[in-house]
């Protein structure tokens, strides 16, 4: 094991107490995780078992960074490195056998608050990668929090904390590294709250680490840090399946949340209590008397309750639990059936979780009591013993042969929101180790083998163009072939908003607005209000490059961009007809129309003819109907020479946050169409 490892005793419980943290689940609110880290990738909760993943309600990331926010990732480091500590193998660990999921709350070496709240949010309640269907019985036992903020006053995740505790998830937070081996009150939040559990570090030395923080919190006063632990030269995991040795408070506090993996999993009795589990830690850790920051010698603001100590906490716990091992197989060949889902639920319905091992074997530490046992696998009918009543240090083997279930082919039609087959979609049937598979020309799809149960189907379409939105469903396999044709929905924003096909009906303009040349803007004014993610508008301002801004009159805006749009002087509160580089010359107008009676009115405005600035051939005629029933815009398109080539199409709020993209330099529309965005419940 490495020096911390060691130094906690964590190895020791390893020997004496056969635990190494199974039935646990640890999480981090951090830079992410390299998912499939030598060290990691086995006790990662998505593993399959298969070499396939699942990271609905395992993996979340709120910043977007992550290729694709439902596959964990780690471009800083820091979260891999903390993980490996808590429950990395090959020594680098506390407790290797104890489950893992992830919040990426940090962006990368800089987190930001509603990053984090966001994060904290999904540690009470996971949800699947759309941010839906939250499950708060897939919530960690434990969170690691290697993270602060040095000039913070305020104990802004003080709700957070509170929410953690009333669920029973236990929390360690670094302390801070703005110490000097001298100073005092150099904690800072959230650690330095009363309310949060904080860590400072030592060296292998066994000396306070000369960055490690000091209390008293100089937020409310309360003794900081809670305890101590190894936190110089920590060597752990690292992106690129590698290692790193690294200092910090943030080395420190994984080694705290590990060491309660073993200690909930020892004597699951504490798992919840989160008053008493942070007593037994305090009572296990070995003091060290420096009061010059005040306290005492058995509890004072440099060290804390004192050193971490793993094995004289547990030996100090209560030991009332039934160790429960056993092996599952194939009932037909007995072959052993690895990454098989062990749950052991109690009569108040608290379900502990493992997965078998390589050999098929799973061992559980439970609460005296009575337990439903459920066994469970890709294609595998479920097991279960119900009823059986464990008692106090009971040795229990409770082993389980499992049925092979039949494969039936899985296929079918994917439809796009206009009713035709949509070409080049990704279908997925989670909670299978199949991999995806992709619409033909035609729509088509098809799983040639897939084990009898019920399964998640998702349809994502190749891109985000057009109005084919997600389509989230469910697919159930009997006794036969399923054939299952799914439409996907239209595609929506963060705010509601929705776009579709439209029926073409072209409104010439009548009034010509005064626009004309290279990068040129008018204001019009608006025959009714007109409304913009929310906000009602009497005027807008239409310029020559497609555009119609509600926030201010714009030029210069011939660069088009993927919505949302970036950077300092970005365009934003606008919606987009055909956004592109485009000139009004002698041949050229831009007009408005409006038509209808009093509350059912339309206002169109119009580019006629419009010329392309880099000169490319052929002309551009296209409008933006704005419909006072519906507070809906359509676009319509008379003529487009490039097919919308060099554009973007769509709608984007006020603050740059939210937008609803159609296309971006796609050659995707087509003479004589229209596509409608309509906001949320029109």
């Amino acid at each position: 094991p490495e020096w911390g490892v060691a130094d906690v005793k964590a190895d020791q419980v390893w020997d004496q107490y056969q635990d190494r943290g199974e039935g646990i689940v640890v999480a981090s609110v951090d830079t992410g995780v390299q998912y499939d880290h030598p060290d990691l990738v086995a006790n990662s909760r998505g593993n399959n078992g298969d070499g396939t993943f699942t990271n609905d309600y395992n993996f979340y990331d709120p910043t977007g960074t992550c290729a694709t926010s439902s596959t964990p990732c780690d471009n800083a480091g820091h979260g891999t490195h903390t993980m490996g500590t808590m429950v990395g193998k090959n020594g680098i660990g506390i407790a290797p056998n104890a489950k893992w999921i992830a919040a990426k709350g940090c962006a990368s070496d800089t987190c930001y608050n509603d990053d984090l709240l966001a994060a904290g949010q999904w540690i009470l309640a996971p949800t699947d990668h759309n941010g839906q269907n939250p499950r708060p019985d897939l919530a960690p036992n434990i969170v690691n929090n290697s993270w602060g903020d040095k000039y913070g006053t305020e104990p802004f995740y003080q709700d957070i904390i509170a929410a953690w505790d009333a669920a029973g998830i236990f929390e360690a937070f670094a302390a801070g590294n703005e110490g000097n081996g001298t100073t005092c009150a150099t904690t800072h939040p959230p650690g330095s709250q009363a309310d949060s559990y904080a860590v400072g570090a030592y060296d292998s030395a066994g000396k306070i680490s000369s960055f490690s923080s000091f209390g008293p919190s100089p937020i409310d006063g309360s003794m900081k840090p809670n305890i101590t632990a190894p936190g110089t030269a920590v060597k752990s995991a690292w992106p690129g399946s590698s290692y790193n040795t690294i200092s910090g408070t943030s080395m420190a506090t994984p080694h705290v949340a590990g060491s309660v993996a073993l200690l909930w999993s020892a004597a699951p009795s504490l798992i919840g209590n989160i008053a008493e589990t942070q007593k037994v830690l305090n009572e296990g850790a070995r003091d060290v008397d420096d009061t010059h920051c005040g306290g005492t010698a058995d509890a004072n603001n440099v060290w804390g309750n004192g050193k971490l100590d793993i094995l004289t906490s547990i030996d100090k716990a209560p030991h009332t639990a039934a160790d429960v091992t056993g092996k599952v197989t194939d009932k037909a060949t007995g072959a052993a059936l690895s990454g098989l889902t062990v749950k052991a639920t109690d009569g108040a319905g608290t379900v502990r979780t493992v997965t078998t091992a390589s050999d098929g074997t799973y061992r559980l530490t439970l609460v005296p009591g009575t337990y439903d046992f459920t066994f469970s696998g890709y294609g595998y009918a479920s097991g279960s013993a119900t009823g059986v009543t464990l008692t106090t240090s009971q040795a229990f083997t409770q082993d389980m042969a499992l049925t092979a279930t039949a494969s039936h082919k899985v296929s079918g039609t994917v439809l796009d929101v206009t009713g035709k087959g949509l070409a080049g979609a990704k279908v997925e049937l989670t909670g299978t180790p199949l991999d995806a598979v992709t619409t033909d020309a035609k729509g088509q799809y098809s799983f040639a083998k897939v084990a009898e149960g019920a399964y998640s189907l998702n349809v994502k379409p190749a891109s985000p163009v057009l109005c084919n939105g997600v389509y989230n469903g469910t697919a159930t396999v009997g006794s036969a072939d399923l054939a299952k044709n799914v439409q996907v929905p239209n595609r929506t924003d963060n705010s509601g908003n929705s776009c579709a096909p439209a029926a073409y009906a072209w409104i010439a303009g009548s009034k010509k607005v005064a626009l004309s040349g290279d990068e040129d803007a008018a204001t019009v004014a608006l025959p009714f209000s007109v409304s913009l993610y929310g906000v009602s508008y009497t005027s807008a301002s239409v310029n020559t490059n497609g555009l119609v801004n509600f926030l201010s009159p714009r030029v210069g805006d011939y660069s088009n961009t993927a919505l949302p749009t970036t950077g300092y002087n970005s365009v934003k509160g606008f919606v987009a007809p055909l956004w592109d580089d485009l000139t009004l010359d002698k041949k050229s107008s831009v007009q408005t129309a409006t038509t209808g009676t009093a509350g059912h009115r339309t206002f169109a405005i119009v580019w006629n003819n419009a010329a392309y600035a880099n000169g490319t051939s052929g002309r551009l005629t296209f409008e933006a109907v704005f419909d006072e029933a519906t507070g809906s815009v359509t676009f319509q398109y008379q003529t487009v020479a490039d097919k919308g080539a060099g554009a973007t199409i769509g709608i984007e709020n006020q603050a740059g946050t939210d937008a609803l993209q159609y296309s971006y330099n796609q050659n995707v529309l087509q003479n004589s169409s229209a596509i409608r965005f309509s906001p949320k419940g029109a």
